[in-house]
Parts: structure tokens; sequence; C-alpha cells
């Protein structure tokens, strides 16, 4: 069974940087893609980013340039840097992993979830 467990999320200023963590345990023998979403009141979830099954990134074009998202395999560890970080960011986040991502940034591709870390960016 997958579990996802997100931390980092904070309050920062308009320009300022973030790194969120995401521990996950239970796909050792599976290859997972996993995915950074975000949601704010009132609209659906958005994909952020994701690490492909075969290794790939994608990114919505709202964070490009910005975000990054990568993997520490060894301590199962996924991360989201966040830099020149925008208002419009400030959302709840969520890391995802499913075992398969034909559509990557589309919440319905996965099932697992974490609990979610609030980020929040002041202008």
């Amino acid at each position: 069974q997958v579990q996802l467990v997100e931390s980092g999320g904070g309050s920062v200023q308009a320009g300022g940087s973030l790194r969120l963590s995401c521990a996950a345990s239970g796909y050792e023998y599976i290859r997972y893609c996993l995915a950074w979403f975000r949601q704010v009141v009132g609209k659906e979830r958005e994909g952020v980013a994701a690490i492909r099954d075969d290794g790939g990134t994608n990114y919505a074009d709202s964070v490009k340039g910005r975000f990054t998202a990568s993997q520490d395999k060894f301590k199962n560890i996924l991360y989201l840097q966040m830099n020149s970080l925008k208002p419009e960011d400030t959302a709840m986040y969520y890391c995802a992993a499913a075992p398969g991502c034909l559509y990557p940034l589309r919440a319905f591709t996965y099932n697992y979830w974490g609990q979610g870390t609030q980020v929040t960016v002041s202008s």
C-alpha cells in the first residue's frame, strides 16, 4: 500500500522560495508516476508537476521555469522546489502516486494521495 506524507509548506513573500517534500513508501516493486497538485477553495485540483514512470517530467505552464520536481530514490522522497513564488501559487499542495500516467497532470490518474501541505505567498 502506497503512503505519502507531505511537509515543507509555510508562508513566504512573493519572490521567495520554498521546498516541499513528500515521503513515499510501499511502492518499492512497482514503477510509479509521482506528482504534485494544488487546490484552492472553489477550484478543481490542478496538476503542477509530475515525474513519469519513464523518468520524464511534466509541468503546468504556470510554473515552468519556476518549479522543479525531483526525487531522491534512495530515501523515497519526492521534492518540489518552488522559486520566484507568486501570490497565485497560494494553495494546498498535495503529492500523488500512480502505477502509470498516460495523463501525468490530471488528477484522475492518481489513486494515492498525501494529506496536503499549505503554501501561502504574500504580496
